[in-house]
């Protein structure tokens, strides 16, 4: 596990993540949190994201989205694997 300083994680999360503004509410949080990377709908239900940033920012960054970020949104799940930063400049939708 790296620690400290900035990392990047990939994210699957999995429950009621599609057609709830989950991929929007994702990318405010990330811009509030001063984070970058991605996110994007996968066709099996599911969503996945990279964020980058403050591994502590990150972890706040995590911890609310298990909360739900708003109130349509229910995590079930969140795998995780952690990088190296890559680099990303920005937040986007994908």
């Amino acid at each position: 596990m790296i620690r400290g300083g900035k990392i990047n994680k990939y994210l699957i999360v999995s429950g009621r993540v599609q057609g709830v503004g989950f991929r929007y509410s994702a990318a405010q949080k990330a811009k509030e949190l001063q984070l970058s990377g991605w996110v994007r709908n996968k066709i099996d239900g599911t969503v996945e994201l990279e964020v980058e940033g403050d591994e502590n920012k990150i972890n706040h960054y995590i911890d609310e989205m298990n909360a739900g970020f708003n109130q349509f949104i229910q995590v079930k799940d969140i795998k995780e694997i952690t990088y190296q930063e890559k680099g990303y400049n920005n937040f986007s939708i994908k």
